[in-house]
C-alpha cells in the first residue's frame, strides 16, 4: 500500500490516545515527523514515548483546547513552527460523556455536549488551511461517526454534531480541491479498546445498544489499527483523487 511521503509534517488532534494515538505511531512509522495535540501533559508525555517506541522517532506534543479558536490557531501556529510544513491534519476526539437520551440530559448541556464534539476539528481544519491552501497540497482527515449518518437512539447530541463534522468537512473539501489539499472522514460506529468504548461501557444504556450493534460486526468490531490504517492510506498519493468522502470502518454494522 502506498504510505505517505517519508518527512511528512503530520499533525494529530487527539493524539494522546485511542484512534488518535494508533494513527500517530503508525504515521511515525512510515516516517512521517509528528506533532501530537491533546489537552493533558502527562498523557500527551506517555503517547510520545509510546510513538517513539514503536517508531523510533519522538514525536512532538503541544498541550492544546481546540474547542477554543485562538488555541486551535496557537496550536497550528506551534505545530507550523516545530514541523516547518504541515501537509497531514488527523482529528480525532469526541464526546466525554457516553450516548443518553436526550429527555435526561439537562439543557444546559446541551451546548457543551455538541461544541465538544463538532468544533475541535473544525477550528484546527480552519487553522491550517490557509497554511495548506498556500503550499498547494495537504491532507484533512476528521474522525466522526456512523451516528452522523444513521439516526441512533441516546445519540441526538452527538448524531448532531458528528453530522456537522462531515458536512462541514464536505463543503471545505469542495472549496479548497482547485488548490490540491483534500479532506476526507471516517465514521466508525464501535471502537474496540479505546478510552470512548471503556465511557460506553460503563453506562447501562449505551452498554446494551452498543452490545447489541457490535453483534452485527460479522466482519469484527474495528479497532483503532483498522482507522489508523485507513487515515495513512487516505494520506498517500495512492488516495490522490479521493475528496469529501465519509468512508465507514464498522464491521458491517451498516452500511450507510
Amino acid at each position: 500500500m502506498s504510505t505517505p511521503a517519508a518527512g511528512s509534517g503530520v499533525v494529530v488532534l487527539g493524539g494522546t490516545g485511542g484512534v488518535g494515538l494508533e494513527t500517530a505511531s503508525q504515521f511515525a512509522e512510515n516516517g512521517a515527523r509528528v506533532v501530537i495535540l491533546g489537552r493533558n501533559d502527562e498523557r500527551g508525555a506517555m503517547a510520545c514515548d509510546e510513538v517513539q517506541r514503536r517508531s523510533g522517532s519522538k514525536p512532538h506534543f503541544v498541550r492544546a483546547d481546540a474547542t477554543d479558536p485562538d488555541d486551535a490557531v496557537r496550536a497550528g501556529e506551534t505545530s507550523l513552527a516545530l514541523l516547518g510544513a504541515v501537509d497531514v491534519l488527523v482529528s480525532a476526539t469526541g464526546p466525554s460523556e457516553p450516548p443518553r437520551l436526550l429527555h435526561t440530559i439537562p439543557i444546559q448541556n446541551i451546548r457543551d455536549r455538541i461544541d465538544e464534539v463538532m468544533l475541535p476539528p473544525l477550528h484546527m481544519m480552519h487553522a491550517l488551511l490557509p497554511l495548506m491552501r498556500a503550499q498547494r497540497s495537504g491532507t484533512v482527515i476528521n474522525v466522526a461517526s456512523d451516528a452522523a449518518k444513521l439516526a441512533t437512539p441516546g445519540e441526538t447530541a452527538i448524531g448532531a454534531a458528528m453530522a456537522a463534522i462531515v458536512m462541514y468537512s464536505k463543503s471545505a473539501a469542495l472549496e479548497v480541491k482547485r488548490e490540491g489539499v483534500r479532506i476526507n472522514m471516517l465514521t466508525p460506529s464501535l471502537i474496540a479498546g479505546t478510552p470512548g468504548a471503556a465511557l460506553i461501557a460503563g453506562e447501562p444504556f449505551s452498554a446494551r445498544m452498543f452490545e447489541k450493534a457490535a453483534s452485527l460486526a460479522h466482519l469484527g468490531v474495528a479497532e483503532p489499527a483498522d482507522l489508523a490504517a485507513m487515515a495513512v492510506f487516505l494520506a498517500s498519493p495512492a488516495a490522490r483523487r479521493v475528496t469529501g468522502q465519509a468512508i465507514s470502518i464498522n464491521g458491517g454494522i451498516s452500511v450507510a
